[in-house]
């Protein structure tokens, strides 16, 4: 166990970050953050800030020195820094796990291999395999790029023969990529995730199945607990486990999945982190998904993760602030809404600015009352 009152370093500087160091607090951890970006949220929050380029190797041999284990907050990490790092300090989850769920292809791969549902796929290298493997999958279908891939970047939907009529210019657009997977498109009846923890002992645990609503590809609402038949709800907690333990996750592990026409589950991506459809967690459950992470990778006991409160989480986007910063009040009249901002300075078009958690026993209503306040922080 790595006791309270030690360091733990976090890979990478964004909100994920920012909220492990908030909920590791109470338990007594330090905070030690290495990323690029020199005003990173999560730096601003952290006990040590160490603003380098990933390969920056003494910079990294540094920074292993000064913390007792180390975790990462998002997927984009070389793994010449993971080999680094490896040779120094405990990396929970394990370099493995971010090296299969950083890359479509491995991910992909790594479900076929293991029998775990997901969409028919396959590969592409270049303009001519990618039209060969478009006839193979059909239409529709979706390409994305294998690597540096999130809220919808490097994806491109075809649906019918006249989207792949000049190859050239489609892989063009998708700035010439090493590699591209092309899935089958899914036409889903709803979107779901679970957010599961995992100790190094093999203890489990597992928060309540959420709902998810996609703009743009970017999540704009997560419902809990997901209104999904018990059976359905019991199968993806049973995936979500299973997909951890053949990974041997030290940490969390989110998978989100599509449920089809025939009520079948099937994996869309994993992330071997705290996960955006999670937030809910935070005023929601007895034990948010931030605090079960530092459990997890610290040997801590995990927490409960029972859920006391129906909760609806509504992603904010630097779209809100179009016409200068938005009237929170507006959102905090009501009393029982729950506003988390991020403090990341520049509000950009389709940038994650902070969320809000509305609590209500009823989720129909709870539903309709956030998205009733969305709306007015949007006018």
């Amino acid at each position: 166990m790595i006791s309270p009152g030690a360091c733990i370093g976090i890979l990478g500087g964004g909100q994920l970050g920012r909220m492990l160091i908030l909920a590791g607090r109470p338990l007594g951890y330090r905070f030690h953050v290495f990323c690029p970006e020199e005003g990173s949220t999560a730096g601003r929050v952290a006990d040590s800030f160490t603003c380098a380029d990933y390969d920056d190797s003494a910079a990294l041999e540094r920074f292993a020195q000064s913390v007792d284990c180390i975790t990462f907050e998002f997927e984009n990490i070389p793994s010449d820094t993971l080999k680094t790092l490896n040779a120094l300090k405990p990396i929970h989850p394990n370099a493995r796990v971010l090296h299969v769920c950083q890359h479509r292809q491995r991910e992909k791969d790594f479900l076929k291999a293991e029998a775990f549902p997901c969409a028919r796929f396959e590969y592409a290298i270049s303009p001519q395999s990618l039209v060969k493997a478009v006839e193979k999958i059909g239409f529709p279908c979706v390409i994305k790029t294998a690597a540096f891939g999130y809220d919808g970047k490097g994806q491109i939907k075809l649906d019918d023969p006249s989207a792949i009529a000049d190859p050239e210019t489609l892989w063009d657009s998708l700035n010439r990529p090493e590699r591209v997977v092309i899935e089958e498109w899914i036409q889903h009846k709803g979107e779901f995730s679970v957010v599961c923890a995992r100790q190094a002992d093999g203890v489990l645990s597992t928060f309540p199945v959420a709902e998810n609503v996609h703009i743009d590809h970017i999540l704009h609402r997560s419902v809990a607990p997901a209104n999904l038949a018990e059976d359905l709800v019991v199968e993806a907690e049973r995936l979500a486990r299973a997909i951890a333990e053949r990974l041997d996750v030290v940490g969390l592990i989110a998978i989100e999945f599509f449920l089809s026409p025939d009520n079948k589950l099937i994996i869309n991506e994993m992330a071997p982190r705290p996960h955006n459809s999670g937030h809910y967690t935070i005023d929601a459950c007895h034990t948010s998904q931030f605090q079960q992470h530092i459990r997890a990778i610290t040997g801590l006991p995990l927490g409960d993760t029972q859920i006391h409160s129906p909760c609806v989480m509504i992603n904010l986007l630097g779209d809100l602030w179009a016409q200068g910063e938005p009237k929170w009040d507006v959102a905090l009249n009501n009393p029982k809404v729950q506003l988390h901002l991020y403090d990341k300075g520049v509000a950009r078009k389709g940038r994650k600015m902070g969320h809000f958690n509305l609590l209500n026993s009823d989720l129909k209503i709870a539903t309709k009352e956030a998205e009733a306040l969305f709306l007015k922080l949007k006018s």
